[in-house]
């Protein structure tokens, strides 16, 4: 089972996305039966999301993976700061729902495998909240148009003295082909190693 946390309105476009997704890349058939174990659990802000995780505990059974689309846009600049005194409220409320997730998915991995997936979307090189994600988030993937019709995605984990420097292990570079997903090139360290085309 997969539960997706998404804002209300949008779930018809996330779960074409999946389906669009599996079917590019492994070859599923988008009206198969595997896209109805998908729930949506619809919040408006932080406050449902740490409602779910805070309550999580309780489930009989836990999903394989949960996905929240667009973790930050949860996050009102204007209601976190007010909520916390503090110019940096929305930092701080960040950090309080991954806390909350991260122990919900530690718990529920004692009884089988669960796994948490979110997106946040940047116009920048790096994300805004990069330093809250490396002090919460085992491995981060960043995909990136290149401009000329594919797209890179780059796979960093923690590694370093200190277990909070981001280390890039792999770059693969992809494009979209007659409705498939085909994989380009791998790079190791931004080393080119293999090229598939």
């Amino acid at each position: 089972m997969v539960v997706s946390g998404c804002k209300s309105g949008r779930e018809e476009g996330f779960k074409k996305g999946v389906a669009c997704l599996f079917s590019a890349s492994l070859g599923v058939d988008p009206s198969s039966h595997f896209f109805d174990r998908i729930h949506i659990k619809y919040v408006e802000d932080e406050e449902g999301i740490n409602k779910f995780f805070a309550a999580f505990h309780m489930h009989d059974t836990f999903p394989g993976l949960v996905i929240i689309d667009d973790l930050c846009d949860f996050f009102d600049e204007r209601n976190c700061q007010q909520r916390y005194h503090s110019p940096r409220g929305r930092e701080l409320a960040i950090v309080r729902t991954l806390s909350l997730c991260r122990n919900a998915i530690s718990h529920a991995n004692e009884t089988g495998p669960c796994m948490l997936l979110f997106s946040d979307t940047n116009n920048g090189d790096t994300p805004k909240f990069l330093h809250i994600y490396k002090r919460w988030v085992n491995s981060i993937y960043n995909i990136k148009g290149d401009g000329i019709g594919s797209f890179i995605l780059k796979n960093s984990s923690l590694g370093g003295s200190c277990g909070l420097e981001m280390v890039t292990r792999k770059t693969a570079k992809y494009s979209i082909a007659f409705q498939n997903l085909i994989l380009e090139e791998i790079y190791e360290n931004d080393e080119q190693r293999l090229s598939y085309i």
